[in-house]
């Protein structure tokens, strides 16, 4: 495993040895541009890991994307190598449809400490709520970013992490009831306490994601990148490229049906990912959207 190996990856051409926030801002954005929030292993007959040498290899020799417990624990890695001070914490997403949390920590981020304050990294949860940069973490302050404005809550013991988002407006009316719409203009994303966490922490629950039937991960192909003016997404068949236009308060999605034959090609094109093994899209009803 090599630091320069990953700065290539994602093409940052900072200092390696300052660990301050401009640096942290940087690398932070120039992953989630550069390296895809996806499951394609899932339905590629593989298995995710939290092995950091296999995830190594998969994300930046093979320029792969990963979910969260492979780009958020590559990144502590990442933020070891630079000598900030980190603490990886585990997280309880959000459920829309039982209107709670998850029971169990399934969502793996950092918190990092930089003169004295606290800031959450998450570079791995992709589409309309993907941080671009890292969080200050005080409760209540609204933290304007080009996906929206992000809020971190503290009721003493807990944190939540929700965002306001613009309406969401489908170019192609034959779309405008796709259940990947996210309707919702305020939506909690997940709750951490500030416990400390290794990667064992996750390892049966990540099992869990990526065999139970009933896991959005197993039932849903997804892969999605953040772009310099929104993001794009594949689900299943469905490619959708959303652009942000905050001066009209909306974003504008523009969705299309890819056949078997392009889905290769799209992967390459749109978010050069490159799969080894027979790839096999999926998009069952699950709590997912964009």
């Amino acid at each position: 495993m090599d630091l320069r190996g990953y700065f290539n990856r994602i093409g940052f051409t900072g200092p390696y040895d300052k660990p301050d926030l401009e640096s942290l801002h940087t690398i932070h954005k120039l992953h989630v541009m550069t390296i895809p929030f996806e499951n394609l292993s899932i339905h590629c007959g593989e298995k995710n890991t939290t092995d950091l040498n296999i995830i190594y290899d998969k994300i930046v020799k093979s320029k792969r994307g990963g979910w969260c417990c492979e780009n958020n624990l590559l990144f502590s890695w990442v933020l070891k190598e630079m000598g900030y001070k980190y603490t990886t914490l585990g997280s309880k997403v959000f459920n829309k449809f039982q209107n709670g949390f998850h029971p169990v920590d399934s969502h793996l981020i950092n918190m990092v400490e930089i003169d004295g304050k606290p800031y959450i990294t998450d570079v791995s949860y992709g589409v309309s709520c993907q941080l671009w940069y890292p969080l200050e973490m005080i409760s209540g302050k609204d933290q304007p970013q080009p996906p929206g404005v992000f809020r971190l809550l503290n009721d003493g013991m807990t944190w939540v992490l929700e965002k306001s988002s613009r309406k969401q407006v489908v170019k192609d009316k034959a779309y405008a009831h796709s259940s990947l719409i996210d309707r919702r203009l305020t939506k909690k994303m997940y709750c951490f306490p500030l416990t400390p966490r290794d990667k064992e922490h996750f390892v049966e629950t990540l099992d869990c994601l990526q065999t139970s039937p009933d896991s959005r991960f197993v039932l849903k192909s997804i892969c999605s990148l953040q772009t310099p003016n929104g993001f794009r997404a594949l689900i299943g068949w469905t490619y959708s490229e959303i652009t942000y236009i905050p001066e009209e308060d909306c974003d504008m999605v523009d969705m299309k049906e890819i056949p078997d034959c392009e889905i290769e090609a799209v992967l390459k094109e749109k978010f050069n990912v490159v799969l080894v093994n027979k790839f096999t899209p999926k998009n069952k009803k699950a709590n997912y959207c964009m």
